[in-house]
């Protein structure tokens, strides 16, 4: 027998603005015209003692004077679908709920997720009822779910293995290391690959764990070190069209103001990097930016 209580919380038909709302843009925006929306949030709670529940249900999960309360199962008629958050995703609504459960007994250890529940009430085709739920259901943070009570609340994980150590990644021939490369499907280059190969060789003296790869991997990636923003641009062009002169005007402006900040530094080179924040350095340099926050980058 399941130990998680169920509940599902309703507003109340006058102050059901949600559930209004989303029927209006059934139509407005799908095209699919429906009785009625009904929108339930639903809880599963674990780990609660029957006193504190009681408490819970008219004073954490429910406002009273605006809340109809389901408890395990509900009346409906039309179809139904219920949506949860992907796992790892923050549900707020639970969390919230657990805090304040604590809150009426510092001695519980609830657990608690959550999910919203919809009910189409119409004539509708199982395409329209599908068209809705892509309406209603963000693939970036949320999923369908079943709407059976699961038996356990409680994650339990199987004990991870130990960290993949590459052995003979130091000693390895630039082709076996090529041939690694490509397996682990690497967003560095292979350049960047041989350089680590040296590092740990000649400084660590160790051989690299598969988690120190896939760090560097991330924190070198174009997106952290910014590699193509500072990629030396040497062979300009500029194409045809009605914007040619004006952009090619900016542009030797950058240059000339280039020669000039950069005067006697043969360290500097044409980049997008430097095209983005010259301005800037302008202004500092003639005494217009002085309330700035600056960083070792």
């Amino acid at each position: 027998m399941s130990n998680v209580r169920r509940l599902y919380v309703e507003k109340k038909e006058k102050y059901a603005v949600t559930a209004n709302s989303l029927g209006a843009e059934f139509k407005s925006y799908l095209g699919i015209k429906v009785s009625s929306v009904r929108v339930l949030i639903r809880y599963d709670v674990e780990n609660v003692s029957d006193e504190t529940y009681s408490r819970a249900v008219k004073t954490v999960f429910s406002e009273p004077p605006v809340d109809d309360v389901y408890e395990e199962k509900f009346d409906y008629d039309g179809r139904v679908f219920s949506v949860e958050y992907l796992p790892g995703q923050f549900d707020q609504r639970a969390d919230s709920a657990e805090q304040c459960i604590k809150l009426l007994n510092e001695n519980e250890e609830p657990v608690i997720r959550t999910a919203t529940t919809y009910v189409v009430e119409g004539d509708i085709t199982d395409s329209e009822f599908d068209a809705i739920k892509n309406y209603c259901i963000n693939p970036v943070d949320s999923r369908e779910t079943g709407l059976e009570k699961p038996e356990t609340l409680i994650d339990s994980y199987d004990e991870p293995k130990d960290v993949e150590i590459l052995d003979g990644f130091i000693d390895s021939s630039e082709e076996e290391l090529k041939k690694l490369y490509d397996s682990l499907n690497l967003a560095m280059t292979f350049k960047d690959f041989l350089h680590i190969q040296n590092y740990f060789a000649n400084d660590e003296k160790r051989e690299p764990t598969i988690t120190e790869i896939r760090v560097l991997d991330t924190y070198w990636s174009d997106h952290c070190r910014h590699t193509t923003f500072s990629t030396e641009l040497k062979n300009i062009t500029f194409e045809d069209g009605f914007y040619r002169k004006p952009i090619e005007e900016t542009y030797n402006d950058y240059l000339d103001n280039f020669k000039i900040l950069y005067k006697d530094r043969d360290d500097k080179f044409v980049c997008l990097m430097d095209l983005a924040l010259l301005a800037m350095k302008k202004l500092k340099a003639e005494g217009k930016l002085d309330d700035q926050e600056e960083s070792d980058e």
